[in-house]
């Protein structure tokens, strides 16, 4: 006899993104398991937010509490209504000698968050791990997004519905709130986002600090007759006088693109090394509504020895 050790080629990484969509929407993504070795492979596909031993896993203290700022949680958001947000086709068979098979996932979040994931996992014969995929996507209620700096939230979601303070207090002693006044009068809470800048100080050429912010524009069949995104920064002359640079500082956002935001910063003349540098700004995006996020700017100067 002739031992063979199985093999397969993968068209993806170790993640699939699946990137931005509208709340109840979905979008799909192909990729291409390539059997290389010469014999014909039975396969199963399994996810994780499907495992038997999810529940029991979820009594584990979420590692955004032990482990600091590292996420490490391969399922993380699913949909309200009991279905999987991402599924999979064909999800077992077998792949012949030096033969492909094409899968395609879809994603279909049913609300908004931007922490949906899962895990899949490629199995041969019923035991052997041969591929293993971090599958991550993100839902909006509204056709634009704001990407970049340091995570302010935490990746786990609340189930529970709390009404405003002003909805509370109207609430006690027996007074009934009618839910339509209720979602006319709701605030939609500002997002904020840390972008953390360090001058490096000491090289023979110093540069500025540079970082990103990028403002997507979701391609949506609900929103297909809506224009394209606006944004724009306030408080500039401030931002200027502390030494940040914001390149586009306005524009716009065509559907199903995503446009960069430059942002630089060299020390000002009367910085002071041992006192990092906290400025904020409000960036506005519009579409079919208005959003705002407060930029926090933490800026300091770091020794290059």
């Amino acid at each position: 006899g002739r031992g063979v050790m199985p093999s397969i080629v993968c068209s993806v990484g170790e993640v699939l993104n699946m990137g931005y969509v509208v709340a109840r929407e979905k979008v799909t993504s192909t990729f291409k398991m390539q059997n290389t070795s010469a014999l014909t492979l039975r396969y199963s596909i399994q996810l994780d937010s499907l495992s038997s031993t999810r529940d029991k896993d979820q009594q584990r203290i979420p590692s955004f509490i032990t482990s600091s700022l590292q996420r490490t949680e391969f399922v993380g958001t699913q949909n309200y209504n009991g279905l999987s947000v991402f599924s999979i086709f064909p999800t077992e068979g077998e792949i012949g000698a030096g033969k492909s098979q094409d899968f395609t996932v879809t994603f279909s979040p049913d609300h908004e968050s931007l922490y949906y994931s899962d895990r899949l996992k490629v199995v041969l014969f019923g035991k052997e791990m041969a591929q293993v995929i971090h599958l991550k996507g993100a839902a909006r209620d509204h056709p634009m997004f704001v990407e970049g700096g340091v995570p302010l939230d935490v990746p786990v979601e609340s189930l529970a519905v709390t009404l405003p303070t002003s909805s509370q207090e109207a609430l006690k002693g027996g007074n009934v709130l009618p839910l339509t006044l209720y979602y006319k009068t709701r605030q939609e809470p500002v997002k904020s986002v840390l972008l953390v800048l360090e001058y490096i100080e000491g090289e023979s050429s110093p540069a500025p600090a540079v970082t990103e912010l990028k403002v997507g524009s979701i391609q949506s069949a609900q929103f297909a007759s809506k224009k394209n995104v606006e944004f724009s920064f306030d408080s500039l002359p401030l931002l200027q006088q502390k030494g940040f640079t914001i390149e586009p500082v306005k524009g716009t956002v065509e559907r199903g693109q995503v446009k960069g935001i430059g942002v630089s910063w060299v020390p000002p003349a009367d910085f002071r090394a041992d006192d990092p540098l906290h400025v904020t700004a409000l960036l506005t995006l519009k579409c079919d509504i208005k959003e705002t996020y407060r930029i926090l700017f933490m800026a300091k100067v770091v020794s290059a020895y």
